[in-house]
């Protein structure tokens, strides 16, 4: 019986993971390379810092210009003006960031860390509503230490924002590595016990 119920498992891990099983080696080299640059990021969060402010402002800046280019292949719509408005202010951010991403990141972590401000408070505020329901304190938890975050780098300002963003980039490269080792670990282990299943089918056959 646990051996007929096996097989369908194994049949719905194989599609999960797909043609992953075979080249899962890659995904953990991604894993790897993500987790070593990650690193390296968290020793340089200045540079970090600059080197995004700098590449989301050419991307506004680019952004912006294909979208004027659009604006004039738009004939006849009527809201063709707010198209280019909204076009040009993009370029004309995207040139500030480049100008001075100093003053960039630090408006920029001004932004992010009111938006994790009110993340927390929101988070506190649906932890209060769940509270006949279990678990409703890790929400809480989670939306105090989001206001710290916020708070902390809001105590810190403006001298937070030439590490912050880097900071953030290099976690997020961390947390994106591991997840991506993970993942090709499991596909590892589903495509041997294929393997496995597999060897064991013929060997039974064959009797």
């Amino acid at each position: 019986m646990n051996q007929s119920n096996e097989i369908p498992l194994n049949r719905i891990q194989s599609a999960i993971f797909g043609e992953l099983k075979k080249n899962w080696g890659w995904l953990l080299a991604f894993g790897i390379l993500s987790i070593v640059l990650g690193t390296i990021g968290l020793g340089m969060t200045f540079g970090l810092t600059l080197a995004s402010v700098l590449v989301f402002g050419v991307l506004l800046v680019i952004g912006g210009v294909v979208q004027i280019f659009d604006a004039f292949k738009c004939k006849g719509w009527k809201s063709t003006l707010w198209h280019v408005l909204i076009a040009l202010l993009y370029v004309g951010a995207g040139v500030m960031m480049v100008a001075d991403p100093i003053l960039a990141s630090a408006t920029l972590t001004l932004v992010l860390a009111a938006i994790l401000l009110a993340v927390g408070v929101m988070r506190i505020f649906m932890s209060l509503q769940m509270r006949p329901v279990k678990g409703w304190g890790w929400l809480l938890a989670g939306g105090i230490i989001t206001i710290l975050l916020g708070g902390m780098i809001i105590s810190g300002w403006p001298m937070s924002g030439l590490w912050v963003i880097g900071l953030f980039v290099a976690v997020e490269l961390i947390v994106n590595g591991w997840t991506s080792v993970f993942v090709a670990l499991a596909a590892r282990i589903v495509a041997k016990e294929g393997q496995e299943s597999a060897a064991a089918r013929s060997a039974t056959s064959g009797y």
